[in-house]
């Protein structure tokens, strides 16, 4: 009993296989000429290899976003008007703000962590300082090359990726920030009274300023949208113009700090105005006086216009 039951065992395991390998059909299955079932090896897989990691050197790293930043320095000591400088500005910024976001993802040696998160920040500052050098340009805070320039060199970013980056030195990671050497701002001013542009002076009559603001002050008679007289009066301070020839003058003032008398222009804080009224001076039995100030006042009977810089007669 047992022997055929192993052999009724055998047969239907035979006739299973052979069913499934027949693909259908119903016919009697026939079994491989040796009697047994070999098993067909595996495909051989090759695994893929995972990426390594290397450690990429920190000093290129370090000299390669400093080399940025340096590269836009670079190009303040070839400009030559305030338009190209707002350009360079804004390329300083960019490259000082890109080399930050380098650095703070960078793998650094243990011995500069503190100095390179005073660089990163010290090179936000760079970025900030910029924007806001740019603004005082468009705003008229600075009005020429030279005082943009001087706003620009007094920036506290730069001098602090200097200090950050004489720790990178001295931890063995020299890279050197070129930072252009720009004179300081100027406050340049006259004597009050002094004529800036001086006309023919053989009438009588008499132009008296007082200046109570807060600034120094040009004014300007002008005839045909074109200065006759300028005088400067410092800002507390008053001046006046004798011999005044007859004629219905236009009043102009500009305001600021720091006169350049060959640019003949305020370098800082440049304001220009118009008086709305204008001034006639005639000569006949009697002389004409005009007073004007430089003040907003209650019960004031004179009012002024601003007026853009292009449209404003040259001192």
């Amino acid at each position: 009993m047992r022997s055929i039951t192993k052999a009724g065992l055998a047969v239907g395991t035979a006739l299973l296989l052979a069913a499934c390998s027949s693909g259908g059909g119903g016919g009697t299955a026939v079994p491989s000429p040796s009697g047994t079932l070999t098993a067909l090896p595996a495909p051989t897989r090759t695994p893929t290899p995972l990426p390594t990691w290397t450690r990429q050197p920190y000093g290129p790293v370090l000299t390669r976003n400093v080399n940025a930043v340096n590269t836009a320095l670079g190009k303040v000591t070839v400009v030559n008007n305030l338009t190209d400088f707002d350009t360079v500005l804004g390329e300083i910024g960019t490259s000082a703000s890109s080399a930050g976001t380098g650095l703070r993802g960078a793998d650094q040696p243990a011995e500069v962590t503190t100095a390179q998160s005073e660089l990163v920040t010290a090179l936000g500052q760079v970025s900030t300082d910029m924007t806001k050098v740019r603004g005082d340009i468009k705003h008229k805070n600075v009005c020429a090359l030279s005082s943009a320039l001087a706003e620009f060199g007094q920036t506290q970013g730069l001098k602090a990726v200097t200090a950050a980056l004489a720790k990178m030195a001295a931890a063995g990671y020299p890279t050197t920030l070129t930072v252009p050497q720009i004179p300081p701002p100027q406050t340049r001013s006259l004597d009050s009274g002094t004529m800036v542009r001086e006309g023919r002076l053989r009438g009588h009559g008499v132009f008296k300023v007082d200046n109570g603001g807060k600034s120094d002050a040009v004014v300007s008679l002008a005839l045909g949208g074109k200065s006759v007289h300028s005088v400067f009066v410092a800002k507390g301070d008053k001046a006046s113009i004798e011999g005044v020839e007859d004629g219905r003058y236009e009043v102009y003032f500009s305001g600021g700090v720091d006169w350049d008398s060959d640019a003949k222009a305020f370098t800082q804080n440049c304001r220009f105005s118009k008086f709305q009224d204008t001034l006639a001076f005639e000569t006949g039995r009697t002389y004409t006086s005009w007073s004007i100030t430089l003040q907003p006042a209650v019960g004031g009977n004179a009012k002024t216009d601003d007026v853009d810089e292009k449209n404003y007669p040259q001192p």
